[in-house]
Order: structure tokens, then C-alpha cells, then sequence
């Protein structure tokens, strides 16, 4: 019996069967480590992998000991500063893992244990317990994905394809067609001589040899029948079946106004970059449209809405107006799972709100699966957010909005906004 063991090793020399053990054991520090990563990096790293520092006293091991029993009470050798009954007071700094005390030129600590995750992990945990709701139109025109199907099976095919049991089943089978009546034979000559009587006279012996001559010839034929034929072969069939795919539009609305300063700004992007990062990684057949917005609306590509400078005064209807005449002029509703998000500080020209209530009323919900307003502001709730409101109470799953102060609640809000439902 042979044996085959796989030793081959990964980056770093770690092997990834063990790698996965560890992180699955680590899980939650892993989860903690990536929320606070997202509001402490640049806008370009967010992306990126991570150092994970985990406590000396989280990894080890649990351990079973026997101690001597009973109470003892104990003076070790050396001991000039204690007697029996003293309490010993706790050393200052906890004196335990290493960082975070003050100098000393005693004692000794253990350094957090520290790994780094691939960006691949990093956005695994960032976004593993997402998901866009109720994506569920589908369609098969057009799509490019396919599935192997099984289709029967085939006399010819790749050799890695072939089906052993079938393929043994049918040489057996052309075996016995072709051997049945040899083998009948071979058996009533069998029979024949076993019932010869015991007689040593020159007939019985010449019957006996020529029984014997017809059984080893018998036997040749059916030997000569090749165990496994071209015929016997047999192969898994696959054919290709086209999936429905499911497609979707996310329309990424950002206001870029006067009345938003750079710190605001900075967290929209912020929220922008996580739900673009979630949407490439997640979803191949997603289309996303950057809409910036002022006193005007703009289609802009992903370079001049993270980028651009360009602001304004501020009239929110104009790019939910845009919106609008998208979806109608390329995306039908029938086809498409239409997404929208909004980031906005609130402010907007006195007389627009109302406008900006009817348009997703009217125009925007009823052909959206789903979209969600982020208002970025520690201010009271203003006019917009008050007519977003009615929205909500009305729409329900298919509208959502929340608020954000400051950068430590982008991921959080974030998994709020996208959640994956429990079915």
C-alpha cells in the first residue's frame, strides 16, 4: 500500500489547513481588528490586508494540572519579607504581556502575538455577512455563465471523464454474451468427466483424455476474451446549461456642496469606497453609476467622483432626476435589481425637499429593490431628513437611512444598511 503526503507549503512557510484552523479560532478578534481598520486607514488602503495583534493570554492553551491537595501554607527558601499569613500585593503594570507599563529593570513580559492577513481575508470578514436585499429578478438573455450539467453518458469522452462502475458493468456484460454458451459447454464436459468411472482400461482413458483436451481448449477461448474493450468504455456526459443571472445597478449619489466640509466629505467617500469594494468582490454582473451632485447633477466615472474637487451650492432633486432618467433610458425594471445610496449632510435649497420626496415616491422606490440614505451631520434633522422619514414609515424593507457623526461609525452603519436577512 502506497501512501501520499502532501508537504508542500504555502507563503511563509504556514500550511493552510492549519492557517484556516487559526483563523477560525481567532475569529472574533480578526472581526474586531477589521472593523477598527476601516475608520483609521486612508481612503486608498482601505482595501488592503492587516497585522492582527492578539493577547499572549488569548492563545494559550488550556491545561490540566494535580496539585498536591489540601491546604498548605508554604515559606519558600530565600524569603526574608514575608511569614505565614501575609498577603502578597499585585506588581503594578499587571506584569504580565508585554507594552503598555511603565520603565522597570526587573521582571520579564510576552509581546502580543502578531500575523498579518491577506487583503483577500481582510475583505472575507469585512464583508462575509452582507448582502444586497432582495436581489432576486433574473434573466437568461444574453448571460454568459454556465453550469456543467451531467447528460448521461457518452462512448467517447476525456479519460479523465470515464465511469468506472458502468464501464466494468458493461465489460461484464459483453464477457458473459460472448462467453455464456463456452462456459455451458466447459461446465457439461466438466460434468462428463467427473462421472467417467474409475477404470484403467485404454477407452476410459483415451474418453478421458479427449474430455480433457476439449476443457483446455474451452478455457483458451474464454481466456482469450479481452477483460476491458473499446466497446466497454463509457464517459460522463456534461453538457454546458446557461444560469440566470441576476443583474443589478447601484447608483452611488454623493453630494459634494459648499455646505460639506472636507472631514464630511472624507467619511462619504469612505462609505462609497466600502460599498464599491463590496459590490466588485461579491457580484460579477453589477453595474455601478457615480452620480455627483450640487446645484447639478453629473454621471462621473470612478476616478472624478473619489477625486474631483469640483463643489457648489446644493439642490438634492437634480441627481435623484438623473437617477430617474437612467433607469428609463438603460435599465429596464424588469430586468434589472436597481440599487441606490445616497450620502448627504442634510443641507439642501429650501423649496427641494419636497421635490426630492415625490421623485423616490413616484419614480425611484417602486422600480428599486432597495435604497438607503446616509445622512453625515451632528446636527438636528432638517428638512430632508424629515421628508425621508415619511419614506420610511411608508416603504419599509426598501428603504433605510441612517446617520453617521464620524468615521468609527462608517463600518457599523454600513452593516446595518446591508445585513444579511436570516431566512
Amino acid at each position: 500500500m502506497s501512501y501520499i503526503i502532501d508537504r508542500r507549503l504555502n507563503s511563509k512557510d504556514k500550511n493552510a489547513v492549519n492557517r484556516q484552523r487559526f483563523l477560525r479560532r481567532y475569529r472574533a478578534h480578526i472581526k474586531r481588528a477589521v472593523s477598527d481598520a476601516v475608520s483609521k486607514r486612508s481612503i486608498t488602503d482601505i482595501g488592503k490586508g492587516e497585522d492582527i495583534s492578539i493577547p499572549q493570554k488569548s492563545i494559550r492553551e488550556p491545561q490540566m494540572g494535580h496539585g498536591s491537595g489540601g491546604k498548605r501554607n508554604i515559606i519558600l527558601p530565600g524569603n526574608d519579607n514575608f511569614i505565614v499569613g501575609d498577603r502578597v500585593k499585585r506588581p503594578e503594570g499587571g506584569g504580565g504581556s508585554g507594552g503598555g507599563g511603565n520603565a522597570s529593570d526587573s521582571g520579564e513580559g510576552i509581546d502580543n502575538f502578531v500575523f498579518q492577513i491577506s487583503q483577500e481575508e481582510f475583505l472575507h470578514y469585512l464583508f462575509e455577512d452582507l448582502e444586497l436585499p432582495n436581489l432576486v429578478k433574473r434573466k437568461l438573455a444574453g448571460t454568459e455563465s454556465f453550469k456543467l450539467a451531467r447528460a448521461g453518458f457518452s462512448e467517447v469522452g476525456n479519460p479523465t471523464q470515464i465511469n468506472i462502475p458502468r464501464t466494468m458493468r458493461s465489460a461484464h456484460a459483453r464477457r458473459i454474451a460472448l462467453t455464456g454458451m463456452m462456459r455451458k459447454k466447459r461446465r457439461r464436459l466438466e460434468q462428463e468427466l467427473s462421472e467417467l468411472p474409475d477404470i484403467d482400461s485404454e477407452e476410459n482413458h483415451t474418453r478421458k483424455e479427449a474430455l480433457q483436451l476439449q476443457i483446455s481448449r474451452l478455457t483458451k477461448r474464454i481466456l482469450a476474451i479481452p477483460f476491458i474493450d473499446d466497446f466497454d468504455l463509457k464517459f460522463n456526459l456534461h453538457v454546458k446549461k446557461p444560469l440566470p443571472v441576476s443583474k443589478a445597478v447601484m447608483f452611488c449619489i454623493m453630494d459634494v456642496s459648499g455646505s460639506m466640509d472636507q472631514n464630511t466629505k472624507d467619511i462619504a467617500k469612505r462609505f462609497f469606497i466600502l460599498l464599491y469594494l463590496f459590490l466588485q468582490r461579491n457580484y460579477e454582473k453589477t453595474d455601478v453609476i457615480f452620480i455627483r451632485h450640487h446645484t447639478s447633477a453629473k454621471e462621473v466615472d470612478e476616478e472624478e467622483f473619489f477625486y474631483s474637487r469640483e463643489t457648489g451650492g446644493t439642490v438634492v432633486s437634480s441627481a435623484l432626476a438623473m437617477m430617474t432618467e437612467i433607469i428609463k433610458d438603460r435599465y429596464p425594471p424588469d430586468e434589472w435589481n436597481i440599487y441606490g445610496a445616497q450620502a448627504s449632510d442634510g443641507d439642501n435649497w429650501h423649496d427641494d425637499s419636497p421635490r426630492c420626496y415625490n421623485l423616490l415616491k413616484e419614480h425611484i422606490l417602486p422600480k428599486s429593490q432597495y435604497f438607503c440614505y446616509v445622512e453625515i451631520t451632528e446636527r438636528d434633522s432638517q428638512e430632508l431628513w424629515v421628508n425621508y422619514e415619511r419614506l420610511k414609515e411608508s416603504h419599509g424593507p426598501s428603504f433605510a437611512m441612517q446617520k453617521l457623526r464620524d468615521q468609527s461609525e462608517i463600518y457599523p452603519v454600513f452593516k446595518q444598511l446591508f445585513q444579511r436577512k436570516i431566512q
